[in-house]
């Protein structure tokens, strides 16, 4: 899945170069011409899809640093690139204090403004990931930490939002691997009880004889083997949230307890005197369908009832294969950085689809695998097919189509400043000389490049190079672009400069700069 940057540049001409750079990089681009717009954009509904922010310092309506004054006052953590034409220290350090990740100065080479990304994406994707991974030790982990943006978890995520505003029992229900624990914290952690106590017991992996003592504890000498009183998971939950995995391997004798403790608020520890009180949020979570087994006897219907009082269901991860992208992205920046791969920053175009294509019976579990074996062996930047053979042994090649469009991000390879322009071929075109003689003026197939002996150039086309077969001089050229929007828009001055996207005090400085004011017949009053 491509990265949106955006690139916020007043000047086109920029915002152009670095626009085609980046989708060489294989980004998606959104453009801003000013910090105002920017910030707009940010604010919108694109905004959280935005990654990185490439910021041009010096603009006339907001400039660089007070877009990232802003930011910071929004508490906005979104990795910024500035650029500038002036690179003096004092400059870089006010960006970096102001909270840019890095610093370029323009004009930016091909290979350092993808180190730049490469690098700032990285340490972004970590710092995701760090404070994810604490949210969910400390139970403040939310919905809005899960990697997660297809309808079908748009419609989890809405269900788990209004869940956690109340203390109703909720039962999550999905194939093994789906991520139903994550969907329990996170409902935790956007209700009142965030931060307190989340207990998770794994029903199904606790010996039957034992899984009295450990949800509902015991008192000393309560049977063989009690030398300690023991505290059960019930009391552990005590203020916070109680996660019950498996809920449908529960033995029966103790499915009559767990429903006196739904019912009562209390339970009654192994050997205990009197009940004690408990106050605990309680999820469920089960892989099997809980109404069959109600309907085969295995299940108490009373405790079905009580448990089954707002449901979740949690679709499996192949019907919702717009989450992979995003999922391998979040495994790459947590195996990578526990193996210290610090080169490894993403994965091919090819390698997203192969994912995507695959079933993953064992859902996200089996993804989360299958990345960790990849990172593990890959020793690139990028993880590529090579790195998913029985994924690929089961899926098969990939649809040509498919295939075209690979990306793969490499220091090593050929740098070319941007994409190389499709060839045209060779046409030939009347000069007005040959209109009436007959002649003809060659075009050469290098993207139109008119030399001086070829003959005249058509009205609109540029010569590439001069007349010794040099290319031209970027100001020579820009000068007979102005000439000619100035006689194809016959000298009005607002036009020509719309046309040329600058303003209409940057087009009479140009002409005063190449000495057209003078020679040129134009509207001054346009």
């Amino acid at each position: 899945m491509a990265d949106r940057i955006l690139i916020v540049d007043d000047d086109p001409i920029q915002r152009r170069l670095m626009e085609e750079s980046l989708k060489r990089l294989g980004h998606a681009t959104m453009i801003a011409s000013g910090g105002q717009e920017a910030l707009a954009i940010l604010a919108g509904p694109i905004g959280p899809e935005i990654a990185l922010m490439v910021l041009d310092l010096v603009m006339p309506d907001l400039d660089g640093m007070g877009v990232l004054g802003r930011l910071a006052d929004m508490g906005s953590t979104l990795p910024v690139i500035v650029q500038t034409s002036h690179g003096g220290i004092d400059v870089v350090v006010s960006a970096m204090r102001a909270g840019a990740v890095d610093f370029v100065v323009k004009p930016v080479s091909f290979e350092r403004l993808q180190v730049s990304i490469q690098t700032a994406l990285r340490v972004a994707s970590l710092e995701s990931e760090v404070t994810r991974m604490r949210r969910s030790a400390t139970g403040t982990l939310t919905f809005a930490d899960l990697a997660s943006k297809s309808p079908p978890m748009a419609r989890v995520i809405r269900l788990g939002e209004r869940a956690a505003a109340s203390n109703i029992p909720i039962l999550v229900e999905g194939e093994s691997g789906v991520g139903k624990e994550l969907i329990a914290r996170a409902i935790q952690g956007s209700s009142d009880r965030r931060s307190k106590p989340f207990v998770t017991v794994n029903c199904g992996a606790i010996p039957e004889n034992l899984v009295e003592s450990i949800l509902f504890g015991h008192e000393k000498g309560a049977f063989t083997g009690a030398v300690d009183r023991h505290i059960g998971k019930f009391q552990e939950a005590h203020g916070g949230t109680l996660f019950l995995d498996e809920v449908g391997e529960l033995p029966p004798d103790i499915q009559v307890k767990l429903l006196r403790a739904i019912q009562e608020g209390e339970i009654e520890p192994v050997g205990a005197r009197r009940p004690i009180k408990v106050d605990f949020r309680l999820i469920s979570a089960t892989n099997r369908s809980l109404l069959e087994l109600t309907k085969a006897g295995h299940f108490r219907e009373d405790l079905y009832y009580r448990l089954n009082v707002f449901p979740i269901w949690i679709p499996p991860l192949r019907e919702r294969r717009e989450d992979i992208p995003e999922l391998v992205q979040h495994f790459i920046a947590r195996f990578s950085a526990e193996e210290k791969k610090r080169r490894l920053v993403g994965a091919t175009t090819e390698t997203l689809q192969l994912l995507a294509a695959y079933d993953w019976p064992g859902n996200i579990r089996q993804l989360e695998n299958a990345v960790f074996r990849a990172v593990v062996l890959n020793d690139g930047t990028h993880l590529t097919i090579d790195d998913f053979p029985q994924v690929a042994a089961q899926v098969g090649p990939l649809p040509e189509p498919a295939r075209e469009p690979s990306v793969v991000l490499d220091r090593t390879s050929p740098v070319m400043p941007f994409p190389r322009p499709k060839q045209p071929e060779m046409v030939a075109i009347p000069t007005s000389a040959g209109n009436a003689a007959g002649t003809m003026s060659q075009w050469s197939p290098s993207a139109g490049a008119f030399t001086a002996g070829s003959g005249p150039a058509p009205f609109g086309f540029l010569r590439s190079l001069d007349e010794k077969g040099h290319v031209r001089t970027l100001s020579s050229i820009e000068e007979e672009m102005v000439r000619i929007a100035i006689e194809h828009y016959g000298g009005r001055m607002s036009e020509v400069a719309r046309r040329l996207g600058i303003g209409r005090s940057t087009l009479y400085r140009k002409l005063k700069e190449y000495g057209l004011d003078d020679t040129l017949d134009f509207e001054a009053a346009s």
